[in-house]
């Protein structure tokens, strides 16, 4: 399903470069549970960010679902993005004025779909999250442990083929990251594939392959 060869990210820093990436590849198959872990500028969000058509590579090539991505145009990535990719971030993204229900709405309402479906299926999202009695809080009336799983339920709500997660449980006490990640891995059971990067080792260690990052490159892939 992702496919990165040999792919570089190289910023330009004053009259030097910085390679936030060096050469990786990596094979992610569809359905799969990966987590991405090493320490601050390893290189792990960029790779998330090229992974999730936010970012691209300086050179390399990444393949989704067979496409290089590379040979898109913007409104093609963007579309990529909207359609099979979901993100899920550790500061929620929520907009404070809208309840839990709009705010899983907003991906269908940018998507143009009819609201009367947009209602349908933001409820049923936040039914499959165990929010359906929190629809009409606001961001201000839920825990942190409620505000991520409105934040997944509005990242799941087009069908997308890939998740991505950044840090999802770093804002969350101990039960309620358990709980997200319970949520999440119960997706990524049923085909959703699951990319976590963190900074806990013992999330990472829930995946089915942990890669260990360090100054851009991937130093270890385990199997759990």
């Amino acid at each position: 399903m992702i496919r990165l060869e040999g792919v570089w990210r190289t910023y330009r820093v004053g009259d030097g470069e910085v390679h936030a990436l060096r050469d990786v590849t990596l094979e992610i198959a569809a359905g799969e549970h990966v987590a991405l872990i090493g320490p601050s500028g390893s290189g792990k969000s960029t790779m998330l960010h090229i992974v999730g058509c936010l970012d691209r590579p300086t050179r390399g090539k990444y393949l989704f679902e067979g496409r290089e991505v590379g040979a898109l145009s913007e409104e093609e990535r963007s579309l990529l993005r909207r359609n099979r990719i979901g993100f899920v971030f550790q500061f929620f993204h929520l907009l404070p004025r809208l309840s839990a229900l709009g705010n899983v709405e907003l991906p269908m309402l940018f998507a143009g779909t009819p609201a009367d479906e947009r209602r349908a299926r933001a409820t049923q999202a936040l039914e499959a999250v165990g929010l359906a009695q929190r629809a009409t809080h606001r961001p201000d009336q839920l825990s942190g442990g409620e505000r991520q799983r409105v934040a997944i339920a509005r990242a799941v709500v087009m069908n997308p083929a890939v998740l991505l997660a950044d840090e999802p449980t770093g804002n969350l006490d101990r039960h309620s990251a358990l709980e997200v990640m319970d949520l999440l891995e119960s997706m990524s059971r049923r085909g959703l594939t699951l990319v976590v990067v963190t900074h806990d080792p013992a999330i990472a260690e829930r995946a089915r392959r942990v890669v260990r990052m360090a100054d851009g490159e991937i130093v270890t892939t385990v199997n759990s």
